[in-house]
């Protein structure tokens, strides 16, 4: 077994945008979203194994390691590419978990991208895309490796070029249900949603829009607080399905400044925005 680890980033996202425009008969919401990279990463350390098995260093408490996504990501593709190496995975997380950041998907991406090339399975980014799609909706979009635009569930993607910028995250501090707040929006507002001109959106934060943030908002306070705290600098959006708030800023400077004045009441973070996923050329 080869115990020389090799570590990998596993970048968090911002939704800049999130719509909802239909709901397919599975049950499964179609979306048109804005995914932006930032440079808060989760690190993904790997050292390939020869007897085929798929460990877990560190398992999170709580959380049995079979049903990690970073496990489950290793599985899917050693089942998939017929694979008779194995790896031990260690993950260090700096993404908050329940945030709407993508944590699990991004670090179960970065498995598959790291382990095509260490494992020599040669997939196309196209067919590891589709493995990751079913781990879940967001992961397609760390594999895609830009910018993009998503629609569908989140699988159909096209890059969009977003311009530099700074962001100040708060994290309210609760674990948001992604499938109760869907639920919930259902049940409320699934009707009569208007289309927002994608690159009006990208414009300013002014002309951006979450349709699940008013359902959070009303099912958790503490995130309507994070909102509040942030409108008096601007126009704060929360990511996902929350419960994360963040507040673009023009640099890093009037980001940290904002920071400084709300860190007081709530935990959070200044990151940058980045051009493209740090493994996008590592196909």
């Amino acid at each position: 077994m080869n115990e020389n680890y090799l570590a990998f980033a596993a970048p968090a996202k911002l939704n800049l945008s999130l719509h909802i425009v239909g709901k397919r008969a599975d049950g499964y919401h179609l979306l048109d979203t804005v995914f932006r990279f930032i440079d808060l990463a989760d690190t993904i350390e790997l050292a390939v194994r020869d007897d085929g098995e798929i460990v877990l260093v560190n398992p999170l408490p709580g959380v049995p390691a079979e049903s990690d996504l970073t496990v489950r990501a290793a599985r899917l593709l050693q089942q998939h590419s017929g694979s008779t190496l194995g790896v031990n995975i260690r993950v260090s997380k700096r993404i908050p978990m329940g945030g709407g950041l993508g944590g699990g998907s991004s670090d179960a991406a970065t498995v598959l991208l790291a382990l095509n090339r260490l494992w020599q399975t040669a997939l196309t980014r196209e067919q590891l895309m589709v493995l990751g799609l079913q781990l879940g909706a967001d992961v397609p979009v760390f594999i895609f490796g830009r910018n993009a635009r998503a629609t569908g569930i989140g699988e159909e993607l096209s890059e969009i070029k977003a311009l530099p910028a700074w962001y100040v995250v708060l994290h309210p501090g609760v674990n948001v249900p992604t499938a109760e707040v869907f639920k919930t929006f259902s049940q409320k507002v699934l009707t009569g949603q208007d289309e927002v001109g994608i690159m009006r959106i990208l414009k300013t934060t002014q002309q951006q829009r979450n349709a699940l943030q008013q359902v959070v908002c009303e099912m958790y306070p503490a995130v309507s607080e994070a909102v509040s705290e942030l409108s008096k600098y601007g126009s704060p959006l929360m990511t996902g399905s929350g419960s994360c708030v963040f507040l673009e800023c023009q640099s890093e400077s009037q980001a940290n400044r904002i920071y400084t004045a709300v860190s007081a009441r709530f935990n959070g973070f200044v990151t940058r925005g980045l051009g493209q996923h740090p493994l996008c050329d590592k196909v």
